[in-house]
């Protein structure tokens, strides 16, 4: 049932990530989903970059490298993890976003049609047993610099994917009730 799988998806870290290997057909299966992700004036906005194998490598490499050039005072704990998760997942992909030349709905609307799309992703790896984690950290800022991104695309972070080694704790979450009004 949709509702459990729902309150079933977690964020699975890296560090959680076994050595398994993500089949390309289950990352199509993935991408598919997010394909059926709602649309304003169907612009389907998002864009993908897979990486698995030595392009991990390369964006752990570029990613710490620009920290270091980018941040006063780099922390070594931070510089190693950024050279090191890429290469922990079993499936990495760029979430991007191109925007609508026409301009034809605002910004955001294109933002949130990509976070749908990203959440059915989440939802298909929660489904597949797949653990997974939207990272968006500051350095997003300069992937031009490490991928061809096309005029008006912009990267919005990382979809980590990696089957894990570890119980993923249920979820928490305060009342409803607390959350909403009722207009009569």
């Amino acid at each position: 049932m949709i509702f459990d799988l729902i309150k079933k998806r977690r964020s699975v870290f890296p560090s959680s990530y076994n050595d398994k290997p993500i089949a390309k057909a289950d990352v199509l299966k993935i991408l598919e989903a997010a394909n059926w992700a709602p649309t304003h004036k169907k612009t389907e906005p998002w864009r993908f970059k897979v990486m698995q194998g030595p392009s991990q490598e390369k964006l752990g490499r570029f990613l710490s490298e620009k920290y270091k050039e980018v941040e006063p005072r780099p922390k070594q704990i931070k510089v190693k993890k950024l050279l090191e998760n890429p290469a922990k997942a079993g499936a990495l992909i760029a979430i991007c976003m191109q925007r609508d030349v026409k301009e034809s709905v605002p910004e955001w609307e294109e933002i949130a049609s990509v976070a749908m799309a990203v959440q059915n992703m989440w939802l298909c790896c929660t489904e597949l047993g797949i653990g997974s984690y939207w990272s968006s950290p500051g350095l997003i800022k300069y992937m031009g610099e490490f991928f061809d991104l096309k005029e008006g695309e912009k990267c919005l972070g990382f979809f980590y994917m990696g089957y894990y080694k570890v119980d993923i704790p249920e979820g928490e979450r305060t009342p409803i009730t607390d959350k909403v009004v009722w207009l009569d």
